[in-house]
């Protein structure tokens, strides 16, 4: 009985795909991730040199800015959002999903040929929302978004007025290198990595199929394996990720060994450089290592809390004040 049961699934099965192939498709927008800001008009979103970005903003526009950076590079500015409380003290807190990232438009896996694609979409992202030139830039980044922060200053030692950067992997890529090979340690014969591979054997996705690939490194990051590795409170919230821009990324950054500390030394203004109590790979020893290649620093260890230092309460309360007091001194 069971071995007939089983052959008519098998029988049925490719008439019942073929019969809703019409109506559905797998990788179709909005089936296994949320719609990108160019395939979802509702989306609050900017256009910046050719892409659509997904963008919010809170506070008045003519206050300084803070733009707000989020990590990954395949993550979004979702875990990001307790930021926006700092509205409520005199800035205009700027979010944006990078490009090919969250629900920012995808691009081909070839667009990229370096991050000074990122350095041009936040250079596009400040001259959208800035009133005059008088008004005041500052930048929080964390994780991959606070070496980005890094990068930009490097690039631009004078395009901003101060800069918060949130347990950035590195400036140079040995030090991306290490941090990533303390953090990230899963276990191959897990049952967490098992569950997070076992779509694989269905879903199969091509350079550039960003809906796959994407939904595919939301199984791998949902594992929540990090988390004990780095000190997390729990998984953090996001809308989707962006594979394609995290592998390319990481490629380019690792070929050209990438060194952003080369014109630190030409900004001289005090930068705030935030580690946790919890992120063992992280600590004291790393955070003065990576942040030593600027002349001023202060160095803020936030207690109670891992990497996810500004997106669960603990670490947020205990972040924000001297974040506050940072911009304040500043303004």
């Amino acid at each position: 009985m069971y071995r007939n049961k089983l052959l008519s699934f098998i029988v049925l099965l490719p008439i019942f795909v073929f019969s809703c192939k019409k109506e559905m498709s797998i990788d179709a927008p909005g089936n296994l991730v949320p719609k990108t800001a160019d395939q979802n008009s509702s989306l609050p979103s900017i256009v910046i040199n050719g892409a659509k970005l997904h963008a919010e903003t809170f506070g008045d526009p003519n206050d300084p800015i803070i733009f707000i950076l989020h990590g990954g590079p395949a993550a979004d500015y979702r875990y990001l959002l307790n930021c926006k409380e700092l509205a409520e003290n005199g800035y205009f807190v700027v979010f944006y999903d990078q490009r090919g990232t969250g629900l920012s438009q995808r691009f081909p896996r070839s667009y990229y040929t370096g991050i000074q694609t990122s350095f041009d979409d936040l250079n596009g992202v400040i001259a959208h929302y800035r009133k005059s030139a008088a008004q005041k830039i500052f930048l929080l980044g964390h994780s991959w978004g606070a070496m980005l922060v890094g990068a930009y200053i490097n690039q631009y030692p004078n395009a901003v007025n101060g800069a918060v950067l949130a347990e950035p992997g590195g400036l140079k890529w040995k030090d991306v290198d290490d941090y990533v090979k303390r953090s990230r340690k899963m276990d191959i014969t897990g049952e967490a990595l098992n569950n997070a591979t076992y779509m694989d054997q269905f879903l199969t996705g091509k350079e550039d199929e960003h809906t796959i690939l994407d939904y595919k490194y939301k199984l791998l990051a949902s594992t929540g394996d990090e988390n004990e590795n780095v000190g997390n409170e729990g998984s953090l919230p996001f809308w989707r990720s962006g594979f394609v821009l995290q592998d390319v990324y990481f490629d380019i950054i690792k070929k050209e060994n990438s060194d952003w500390t080369t014109h630190l030394n030409q900004f001289k203004t005090k930068i705030l450089f935030v580690y946790s109590e919890r992120n063992k790979a992280y600590g004291l020893t790393h955070a003065e290592k990576v942040s030593s290649a600027f002349p001023n620093v202060q160095l803020f260890e936030t207690k109670g809390a891992g990497h996810d230092m500004l997106s669960f309460s603990t670490g947020w309360n205990n972040s924000r004040p001297i974040i506050l007091n940072y911009f304040n001194a500043l303004k």
